[in-house]
């Protein structure tokens, strides 16, 4: 990419595109292309034809999807295998017939088997079952996926797809019924700190673990990816480390300044037991996440507190 290639970013309003966007208006390109959801409905297959063959973007940033967490993804599993592969596919579909030079398609770290080897490793995908409670979104991904690498093989084609572990970050989903862990945790602890009430009830044991990546590293993996790397291979996007649900209560805790306890729900699910990546591939590529979970905590609710008047409750980021 140079500073006047004509780049599509697909989701540009959701925490993962509006990373991108942000990083590449940073970098100096000019030429950025967006659209919101209700100007250009991904899932309608004739509108993104129509928009592709318009703009004719030469590079894709598809970071549209319907995204959120247990509770979400229990409520509304048609909901998230429909959207999201109709967004992909219309997309990606669309980027062949337009002949664009390159696309980066995201991906999920839930593709991975549900009692996956720990750390993952990209060649873990399709090993065995997946966490049944996000296993309609994971089987969306697992289609992206398959589909860009599809497209290469027989068309020429240059996608590349890219899983990245947990998120969070500035325009992170606040809504306690459809965000995920860390966002929910940050509006939780800083509201009870507020209402002075005694304790916070979490989902689960605690006992769970799980890695977390600021959104702007992912954006910064992205860029990089993109002007470096041009496999059919997915490549992991982490920070190779993790840490347990409970560990992360606390953390969050101490930085809300809330003084009260920590209580667990145990009737409610804990998901998969430990997610976290091998990003050994992304490091031999010469990429290191750069933001510390503390560090990251404290900008993600020094934001939020800032924003949280303002704040929609959409998980949609298509």
């Amino acid at each position: 990419m140079n500073s006047s290639s004509k780049i599509y970013v697909a989701g540009h309003r959701g925490l993962v595109g509006s990373a991108i966007h942000r990083r590449l208006a940073a970098d100096g390109y000019t030429n950025l292309v967006v659209k919101t959801s209700k100007e250009l409905d991904l899932t309608r297959q004739a509108e993104v034809e129509a928009f592709f063959e318009k703009e004719k973007p030469e590079y894709v940033f598809l970071a549209a999807a319907k995204v959120g967490g247990i509770l979400a993804n229990n409520t509304y599993p048609a909901d998230f295998i429909y959207r999201n592969i109709m967004i992909q596919t219309n997309v990606i579909h669309s980027s062949y017939r337009q002949g664009i030079k390159k696309l980066l398609f995201l991906g999920s770290s839930c593709i991975y088997p549900k009692y996956c080897p720990q750390p993952m490793k990209e060649e873990y995908l399709l090993t065995g079952d997946l966490e049944p409670t996000n296993e309609p979104y994971a089987v969306a991904k697992i289609a992206g996926i398959k589909m860009c690498q599809s497209y290469n093989r027989q068309h020429g084609t240059n996608y590349i797809s890219v899983m990245p572990t947990n998120l969070y970050g500035p325009f992170d989903n606040f809504d306690l019924e459809t965000s995920h862990v860390l966002p929910a945790l940050i509006r939780r602890f800083h509201e009870a700190k507020i209402a002075q009430v005694p304790s916070v009830t979490i989902w689960g044991t605690g006992t769970s673990k799980r890695e977390f990546l600021y959104i702007d590293d992912l954006a910064d993996a992205c860029v990089f990816l993109m002007d470096r790397y041009d496999g059919s291979e997915i490549v992991n996007i982490g920070v190779g480390e993790d840490i347990s649900i409970n560990d992360l209560a606390l953390l969050v805790r101490e930085v809300a300044g809330f003084q009260g306890g920590i209580a667990y729900d145990r009737s409610k699910p804990d998901g998969t037991p430990r997610k976290l990546l091998d990003v050994s591939r992304l490091h031999s590529l010469g990429w290191h996440a750069k933001t510390g979970l503390r560090e990251g905590v404290r900008k993600t609710y020094d934001w939020y507190v800032k924003h949280s008047s303002l704040l929609g409750t959409s998980a949609d980021t298509g």
